[in-house]
């Protein structure tokens, strides 16, 4: 009896321990947000703009969605992947530091839990990430970030040295250009999909970057690109699509945060021209 009791006691601490966690994880996210958007809010760059904030265009979810340091993200548990991720990206996060590479960690913060790295192990896949490592070349702490389990998908090598490659080094090259951009990344849920690992991660059908800048009319620019998951020597910019197109493919509402007359105009292009 007294055993019983005793093992009744030890999990009702467990679980009262395991929401502790969870709300104090759900809490601290939450404070990075808002202390991001506090500190930009009392800026102005040399155009006369707010700098960007992560919590200006944060796509639509029904999942968990998590604030790290650097960067967010929507944790789908059906796929064990993040479906979205949101991150700025300035001119001054991308040095040329050559920080060694750490090991993939489990992303604690995901309730239901993040997959593990060794879903990818003997796969054929690389563990490609979302938000690049490449774009947090500023601090150790901010490259090290990248290295979570939710900010990572299952990649052809091929496809992720290749043609995905030269867009997040796309990418970069508008950071510098324009100084700060606002970059969605995510992949796409679609048809019959391959499965690894013994947490069955979904290998995605095709993958999406979104990118926005101001600029100023104060509407500013968005150039999306829909790519499928395959190797490609094709140039980047015949990927190019609408916000529309992709929000048709995922099922996510992006840009919600902006007037309905210019969000319908930016999401309707798919044009590269003045980029």
């Amino acid at each position: 009896m007294k055993k019983t009791i005793y093992t009744v006691i030890l999990v009702l601490i467990a679980i009262g321990f395991y929401f502790y966690e969870t709300q104090r994880n759900e809490a601290a996210s939450q404070n990075i947000l808002d202390q991001e958007d506090f500190q930009t809010s009392q800026q102005q760059d040399a155009d006369g703009f707010k700098p960007l904030s992560r919590k200006d265009f944060l796509p639509s979810s029904i999942n968990q969605v998590i604030h790290h340091n650097t960067y967010s993200l929507s944790y789908n548990e059906t796929h064990e992947q993040a479906e979205w991720t949101a991150h700025i990206l300035r001119e001054s996060d991308i040095k040329t530091n050559n920080f060694k590479r750490p090991y993939f960690e489990v992303d604690n913060t995901v309730k239901t839990g993040a997959a593990h790295w060794r879903n990818y192990k003997k796969s054929g896949y690389d563990r490609g990430h979302l938000v690049p490592a490449g774009d947090r070349t500023s601090s150790k702490n901010a490259y090290n970030e990248t290295f979570l389990t939710s900010n990572i998908s299952p990649q052809k090598h091929e496809f992720n040295a290749g043609v995905w490659n030269r867009l997040e080094q796309k990418t970069r090259y508008y950071a510098k250009r324009y100084d700060e951009i606002y970059v969605i990344t995510g992949p796409v849920f679609k048809g019959e999909m391959d499965e690894i690992g013994t947490e069955n991660v979904t290998v995605p059908h095709s993958f999406y970057k979104i990118i926005y800048r101001q600029d100023e009319s104060d509407n500013g620019k968005i150039l999306a690109f829909l790519m499928p998951h395959k190797e490609s020597d094709q140039a980047i910019y015949d990927y190019v699509t609408s916000v529309d197109e992709i929000e048709k493919e995922t099922g996510i509402d992006f840009f919600s945060q902006l007037s309905d007359n210019i969000e319908n105009r930016l999401e309707a292009s798919n044009s590269s021209k003045g980029w």
